[in-house]
């Protein structure tokens, strides 16, 4: 499974870009840079994406991506919730088309689908598992797994209480959301995001439940507060005995 990851931050800008991810070209997790962060031949891979809620940086790029392969469709899965705010406020015909009916009813740019929260998918050949998390609107993490077995876990936007997915999961590598600095936890708390200190106990969990440590990667960091943020994860690194790696855009990660 070779996954890159095309936006890993909070906040965009000439260097950053938001949260998304590719895995093997074809199924995207989460939609802030697919446009952005693809060329016009990689787009036309995208078969699929997941979206674990619908903050904007999260479903940004689903309408250009639509409008960029308006002659194939891509099919999009999330909670009925995010479908349905995807579908009433971003590609509802106003803002933009409605690509759910565009350019025909019959062969759609987007076909939108319901995934419901401990229930195993198969998508595109993967396992698909969504996994409530908590966070300021309701939102879901993935464990992926493809059919050689290879799995990965994705938290989304989640803040404390990550550890409740443990008992359900059994991956290879973590690929986690983490906002802010310690010096600003409670309003990493507040905003449902992680800081240095609260992934730690949510590892320390991991290790507790599992018996182990898995290789972590970071990432929806916000660029302002990156270095502080890479020095606090090198010390929760040592005091836990883990690999945390902060993550970056183009970042390529093997499964």
């Amino acid at each position: 499974m070779e996954v890159r990851i095309l936006g890993a931050h909070h906040s965009e800008s000439a260097t950053t870009r938001l949260v998304s991810m590719l895995i093997d070209d074809v199924l995207a997790l989460d939609a802030g840079s697919l446009t952005s962060g693809l060329s016009l031949p990689q787009q036309e891979k995208v078969r699929s994406i997941l979206l674990t809620h619908y903050h904007y940086d999260h479903i940004r790029d689903i309408p250009t991506i639509a409008l960029n392969n308006y002659l194939r469709t891509i099919k999009v899965y999330g909670t009925a919730l995010t479908i349905d705010i995807l579908s009433s406020y971003l590609i509802d015909g106003k803002l933009y088309p409605k690509f759910t009916e565009k350019p025909s009813p019959q062969s759609p740019a987007l076909k939108l689908f319901t995934l419901e929260p401990y229930k195993v998918a198969t998508i595109d050949g993967y396992s698909v598992l969504p996994l409530p998390v908590t966070h300021t609107v309701p939102a879901v993490s993935y464990q992926i797994t493809s059919a050689e077995g290879k799995s990965l876990f994705y938290s989304g936007d989640s803040g404390p209480g990550l550890s409740a997915c443990w008992d359900y999961i059994a991956p290879q590598l973590l690929i986690i959301n983490l906002t802010l600095p310690d010096r600003f936890e409670d309003i990493a708390i507040v905003e449902r995001h992680l800081s240095p200190r609260l992934l730690k106990e949510e590892l320390v969990q991991f290790q507790r439940s599992k018996g182990y440590l898995l290789p972590v990667v970071v990432i929806h960091t916000s660029p302002q507060f990156e270095e502080e943020i890479r020095e606090e994860l090198a010390q929760v690194a040592k005091e836990i005995g883990a690999t945390i790696t902060l993550g970056y855009e183009g970042m390529g990660l093997t499964v």
